[in-house]
């Protein structure tokens, strides 16, 4: 997450959204008085003591609003990118078995596992994206929500709502995968349709 007070902006950092190619073309625009929280590639932490102890910067607007006040908060310009949840799992999955193959040796398989025995609510690469940008209640507290499918286009209106020149987004930590359909059956259509369900009806994604 980056908080910008110089900009007037709240950039959320959800999973495997293209966040560090986002984070990189944004520092270039970061004042000394912006802060940012992250654990891969550089290591940066709030000054908020409970949040500066967790080890990434993927957090929610709920839970950083309370250390920047209501003003602020209600200020700021809020928002985030998404992805379509059957490729984000897709990602996920690969992404996380990535140092003994698993995926690569049997993705529908590590799918299964992950998808239907593992489950790990609590680890914040498999929750739902809108957790991150809702108040959990279902009413959306971002201010604009890009997409990864045109991120480019995206952060291109971004920026000019942010007021900062744009640029070309740079690909960091990505991977190249065929399209995620190959990857799926109809039983884990069905098993991603319903844990991303929210994800699925509040940003209009689909299979």
């Amino acid at each position: 997450m980056i908080v910008s007070h110089r900009h007037r902006f709240i950039f959320v950092a959800i999973p495997k959204t293209g966040t560090h190619s986002v984070r990189q073309a944004l520092r270039e625009h970061m004042g000394p008085e912006d802060i940012e929280q992250v654990g891969l590639f550089v290591n940066r932490r709030f000054p908020f003591p409970e949040l500066a102890k967790v080890q990434h910067g993927h957090f929610s607007l709920q839970e950083v609003r309370p250390h920047l006040g209501e003003e602020a908060f209600g200020d700021y310009f809020k928002f985030g990118f998404v992805r379509n949840p059957f490729d984000r799992f897709v990602s996920y999955c690969a992404f996380m078995t990535r140092q003994q193959g698993a995926f690569d040796l049997d993705p529908r398989g590590t799918m299964r596992e992950i998808l239907f025995r593992l489950r790990p609510l609590d680890h914040v690469h498999f929750k739902p994206q809108h957790v991150l940008l809702d108040d959990g209640h279902g009413r959306l507290l971002a201010d604009q929500v890009g997409r990864v499918e045109d991120m480019q286009g995206s952060y291109d209106a971004i920026c000019e709502r942010i007021g900062i020149p744009s640029q070309p987004l740079q690909r960091v930590n990505s991977s190249r995968r065929g399209t995620y359909r190959d990857y799926y059956d109809q039983e884990l259509i069905d098993g991603v349709a319903e844990l991303y369900r929210g994800d699925l009806e509040m940003f209009g994604y689909e299979f």
